[in-house]
């Protein structure tokens, strides 16, 4: 199986690890580290250093709670890096809901559109048919990127203060199969599309592991998945030596979790896995790839 994007075609008979390139001040993990077009350059090719097979790189906090980024300042983010990023020789994602950062990334070259709100985000004020169509129609008119579509429910701001309620498998997998059929019947290539279940995006903790546990219910779709646990606040949940260090153990702490967590995932059929971890991740899953 291979996921076309603009400028490759990504090898999924192993799994391939995408890194996590976040250029803003406010991300729950690394926000502020890597903020100027040098430092977030210097990370990636720390990356790919580390075995990164695709970069994903992410002008805009979604963490719960966070506020809206004006276009303009997420254009300033995201552009510099993008250009330069695109030159290193692997495919670079950009994590975006904005239809005119979809466009002028991949105007510039970027090879994947990776939106959380699966190409359904509408300007305040604008009718809703119309701000879907357009985000859509940005990927459905490239002749041929990649698209992540992920399941988000509510949004950055509320998604966790009131999660899904009930059993969250069928809901996840109905959403995400009519959007890439939806987007399919724009004319774009089933090749180009994989679906990302959201950890973490409007759900509870037993939720999220529902969704890891019975993770071959989503590949049923027929789609590439991709999973993004790494240092997720689920994970602190249930590393953590006792409750009282649930809210204090720090994401940095989360490294080894977060590792078990996409081995986990790979091994019930993920494609990719979005870390921060990349040589960690990297190094177990050779140990999988060992006895395969």
């Amino acid at each position: 199986m291979q996921w076309t994007t603009a400028k490759f075609l990504i090898d999924l008979s192993r799994p391939q690890v995408m890194g996590i390139v976040n250029i803003t001040p406010d991300s729950f993990s690394d926000g502020g580290q890597h903020t100027c077009t040098a430092q977030a350059l210097k990370h990636c090719e720390a990356l790919l250093k580390d075995g990164a097979d695709i970069l994903d790189i992410g002008g805009e906090s979604t963490r719960p709670g966070a506020l809206p980024l004006p276009l303009e300042e997420e254009l300033a983010r995201v552009l510099p890096v993008v250009r330069e990023a695109v030159r290193l020789g692997v495919p670079v994602s950009v994590d975006t809901y904005k239809p005119q950062v979809m466009q002028a990334v991949l105007d510039i070259g970027a090879d994947i559109i990776n939106d959380i709100w699966a190409l359904r985000w509408t300007e305040p004020g604008a009718s809703a048919a119309s701000a879907s169509l357009n985000a859509m129609q940005v990927v459905a008119q490239h002749p041929r990127c990649g698209v992540c579509l992920m399941h988000m429910y509510r949004e950055p701001l509320t998604m966790q203060v009131a999660p899904m309620a009930g059993d969250v498998v069928p809901q996840v997998l109905s959403f995400l199969e009519y959007l890439a059929q939806a987007l399919q019947g724009l004319g774009v290539e089933k090749s180009r599309i994989v679906i990302d279940p959201g950890i973490g995006f409007g759900k509870t903790v037993p939720q999220n592991f529902s969704l890891l546990a019975r993770q071959s219910e989503l590949l049923g779709a027929g789609y590439p998945l991709l999973v993004g646990w790494s240092r997720k606040s689920s994970l602190a949940a249930v590393a953590a030596t006792s409750l009282a260090t649930v809210a204090t153990l720090d994401v940095h702490e989360r490294m080894v979790p977060s590792v078990a967590a996409a081995l986990l995932a790979v091994e019930r059929g993920a494609a990719i896995v979005r870390v921060h971890d990349v040589r960690e991740t990297v190094q177990a899953l050779r140990v999988l790839g060992a006895i395969r």
